[in-house]
């Protein structure tokens, strides 16, 4: 009785779902790690683009790129928008492009550029792969935007406790603390967000859901989706038909452990895949028409730049990661391009009928979705690795702790310094700003 009252009161939305396949079709490197020796040698699952589009009847349409890479940069970001607004009529507002960070997809564009030791040929075939990845995600939308279909939504929160705070724990310790069922240290979020798509007879037509972890299960030398993508096809043989997106939360210190093997990476994924469908099955928290969307850069604060000088010598080094950092940013000193003092950071959001659900680029870790939880109004979602995965995006706790994700990844992401010391304080008003704008504005405009 209740999900047929949610039904009814949610009524007035329409859904259009879509999938493409997004897997190489010949040898590329594969992004994620820097151990990595040659291109990939085959294909464990498949790698997808999933589109979910919504419309309630207003002019606003909002369209969802769930993508299994581990980050894209601004540049393939504006190429897409730029393709979807010419073919129909999409402004950039109403596109998100959302990362899984599988591990074992490809180099695309600049992220991670200092990591990776690409020869000319690796790199025309990263280009390649750029045009292709684009064309998909182009006719994935095109069939999305043409099979509307009237439906329902719910917002709906799950559990799901595999992920481990990597930064507090050992993973070679892991194991043990979990079989002798004591807590692990270190602040995790294991929630489940979850927005469903229904038809007007309750079947499932599409999922949007998300997780805070790394999707770092795997590391070989074979294409894989990892647990984000073996969730998606758990639930799309759950729900025949359906198309389910992820999006991956503010997991950038959240590891998967154990991991390393097939089958621990499958069955991350049917777990995350259970606790989305038990969520699903209680009755959701119907969402009424109205749809707003917003985007805009924040300048994210860098600290002080390297000297020339500082440069020179770290380019003749033996650190060969920041070597590369150094040959590339005294490069772009010789071309005029100065060297960057902040970062324009997208802050991407929606307000889905009651939801307020918040796109943000880069690595975030978890201390910024257990902050906003509290201060964004609910109900509310916080994804993250969307539009542009620039860096690792540390809170002020995990900035002044450094370590890899406070201060050595920027040498692999090819920033000049590590983020100023309040980038956690402009961050989050920048997203508190559009989420008080939003929840202003009428909607349907």
């Amino acid at each position: 009785m209740l999900i047929a009252v949610a039904l009814l009161v949610a009524s007035g939305w329409e859904v259009g779902v879509a999938k493409r396949s997004i897997t190489p079709q010949q040898a590329l490197w594969m992004a994620g790690y820097a151990s990595r020796t040659g291109p990939a040698t085959g294909t464990e699952s498949e790698l997808n683009a999933r589109v979910f589009a919504l419309r309630d009847g207003g002019k606003t349409r909002a369209v969802a790129v769930a993508l299994d890479l581990v980050g894209i940069d601004a540049g393939l970001t504006e190429r897409v928008k730029k393709r979807l607004f010419d073919r129909y009529g999409l402004s950039e507002a109403e596109i998100v492009l959302a990362c899984s960070h599988t591990h074992c997809g490809p180099v695309v564009g600049s992220t991670l550029r200092s990591m990776y030791p690409l020869d000319d040929g690796l790199r025309e075939r990263s280009r390649a792969y750029a045009d292709y990845l684009i064309d998909q995600i182009d006719a994935a939308t095109k069939e999305a935007l043409g099979r509307w279909t009237p439906c329902s939504l719910s917002w709906h929160m799950g559990e799901c406790g595999f992920a481990v705070n990597r930064r507090a724990n050992k993973e070679a310790e892991v194991p043990a603390i979990k079989a002798a069922g004591k807590p692990l240290a270190g602040p995790v979020d294991h929630r489940v967000p979850v927005l469903a798509a229904r038809s007007t007879d309750g079947r499932v037509l599409g999922l949007l859901f998300g997780y805070a972890c790394h999707a770092t299960t795997l590391s070989f030398d074979r294409w894989c989706a990892d647990y984000p993508g073996f969730a998606s096809t758990s639930l799309e043989g759950l729900y025949p038909g359906a198309t389910c997106l992820f999006l991956a939360g503010c997991g950038a210190d959240q590891n998967p452990l154990p991991r390393r093997t097939v089958a621990l990476a499958k069955g991350y994924g049917e777990e995350l895949a259970q606790s989305v469908a038990k969520a699903v099955a209680k009755p959701g928290l119907a969402m009424p028409k109205g749809l707003v969307v917003s985007l805009k850069s924040v300048a994210l604060p860098l600290a002080a730049a390297p000297t020339v000088a500082d440069l020179e010598q770290q380019a003749s080094g033996k650190d060969k990661y920041l070597a590369s950092r150094a040959r590339t940013l005294l490069a772009d000193l010789k071309r005029g391009q100065p060297l960057r003092t902040d970062y324009p950071f997208p802050v991407q959001a929606w307000r889905i009928g009651n939801l307020n659900l918040v796109f943000l680029g880069g690595e975030v870790v978890v201390d910024y979705s257990l902050r906003l939880a509290k201060e964004i109004p609910e109900p509310a979602w916080v994804a993250s690795y969307c539009n542009d995965v620039m860096a690792y995006i540390p809170s002020k706790r995990v900035l002044k702790e450094g370590g890899y994700e406070g201060a050595t990844s920027m040498i692999y992401y090819g920033l000049p310094a590590s983020w100023r010391d309040d980038v956690e304080r402009v961050l989050v008003g920048s997203v508190l700003e559009r989420v008080r704008q939003l929840n202003q504005s009428p909607a349907g405009q």
